[in-house]
């Protein structure tokens, strides 16, 4: 009997993660923000700047709701905070369809109620599913967190041939109805598993690696340690580099590569594809070599792709390829950081520790979108942005050098004792 209530709770977590594919699908349409950007920019008459403040408000609002959204599940489970999450996400991009008056109202809408559906929304299959698999660490994570970078794939066609068939606003009404559907019959789905549950035949290991503390740090004890501060600028880093291009990618197409619109919306699918598989092969490479030896080659990686943009970038073929690879590294950082805070600081907590860390999501998808934004308003040219990154990317490859688990001697009395 017991074994049988085993098996159905195996199953019953498979059927979970599919549901939070499905959630994160839904939720990472906002990385197809590029196809919206030169629509916006002549429904309003304004810069380039001025239009991808709304994507930077979305990211930042993302950021700081993924801390609160994991603060709210530990009290009151995941289902009722993916619910909220559905509500206002689909409801922002609805009422986004209203803007056409005021760039302000897109700000409110698409930008912060959104941004906030999404960042409640994300936080969830990400800390459920890490309890629900605890063998299969950096590879659930990895699925968890890949739907989400898949998200583009499917929207930008769809948004393009919308925009042009029906017309900017009435997309937005369109999309924010569908999204509503989505997430919310998602978070139907959504539920930890029983207290002290382990998948059957599975017992955990008794000596952790050299890459794992062993212990289930609370928020508190987290940020005593300055690991987490290190793990945020890890986060921090990698996002500024790969959301610029995302935020861009449009434009940057038709601009390097002289290609027509139609086309130009194909990298944004095809680096939704990079976005995707990036969180799932770098996450399963983490297992194999470690998670900050994948962020050491991650940031070398993109420090040569950047300086030679503005050099390929003609050739679409090639600059396709390697944007693939840049926003394949940002999807990889998604894939493979939950797992670098449960090896740092244990699962049971991963949705505060994690979901406070996300806000350096937030504060690159400020600082990422800006810096082409404006070096382009500048300078007609995507260049000198380029250059910037190639240089932020080869500095930021010091961080893995230095990070490493925190001592068992700094955990607080308590999670120790909680551990024997």
């Amino acid at each position: 009997m017991a074994s049988q209530a085993a098996n159905q709770n195996v199953s019953n977590r498979w059927l979970i993660a599919t549901a939070g594919v499905v959630m994160q699908v839904a939720l990472g349409a906002v990385y197809a923000w590029s196809v919206f950007r030169v629509p916006l920019s002549d429904a309003y008459g304004t810069g380039v700047s001025a239009v991808n403040t709304t994507f930077s408000i979305a990211i930042l609002a993302l950021g700081f709701a993924a801390f609160f959204g994991g603060l709210w599940m530990n009290k009151s489970g995941p289902r009722i905070v993916a619910l909220s999450a559905g509500v206002l996400y689909g409801a922002g991009i609805f009422l986004a369809s209203f803007a056409q008056p005021s760039l302000w109202i897109l700000y409110l809408t698409y930008g912060l109620m959104a941004g906030i559906g999404i960042g409640l929304g994300y936080i969830v299959p990400v800390a459920t599913l890490i309890k629900w698999f605890p063998d299969k660490r950096g590879f659930i994570t990895g699925i968890a967190v890949a739907g989400f970078g898949a998200g583009a794939l499917v929207t930008a066609p769809i948004a393009k041939q919308l925009v042009q068939g029906v017309g900017l606003f009435p997309t937005f009404a369109i999309l924010g109805i569908l999204y509503l559907v989505m997430v919310v019959g998602a978070a139907l789905f959504m539920k930890n598993p029983p207290e002290g549950w382990t998948p059957e035949g599975w017992e955990p290991e008794e000596e952790e690696s050299g890459e794992r503390t062993g212990v289930d740090y609370e928020l508190r004890g987290a940020l005593k340690t300055w690991q987490w501060y290190a793990l945020w600028a890890l986060l921090f880093l990698n996002v500024t580099a790969g959301i610029a291009i995302i935020s861009e990618a449009d434009p940057i197409a038709q601009e390097l590569s002289g290609v027509a619109p139609a086309t130009a919306a194909w990298l944004v699918s095809i680096i939704s594809v990079g976005n995707a598989a990036g969180r799932f092969l770098w996450a399963w490479l983490s297992d194999a070599i470690g998670r900050k030896w994948v962020f050491l080659t991650m940031f070398l990686l993109q420090a040569a792709l950047f300086f030679l943009l503005p050099v390929v970038g003609a050739s679409f073929v090639l600059l396709a390829i390697f944007s693939f690879i840049i926003v394949s590294c940002y999807g990889g950082g998604f894939g493979t950081m939950p797992a670098f805070n449960a090896d740092y600081f244990g699962s049971k907590n991963v949705g505060m520790i994690y979901g406070l860390m996300i806000t350096a999501w937030g504060f690159a998808g400020v600082l990422g979108p800006q810096l082409i934004s404006i070096m382009y308003d500048a300078t007609r040219s995507y260049a000198g942005a380029f250059y910037i990154l190639a240089g932020i990317m080869l500095v930021s490859s010091i961080v893995p050098f230095i990070v490493r688990p925190p001592k068992r001697e700094a955990t607080a009395p308590a999670e120790a004792e909680a551990r024997a």
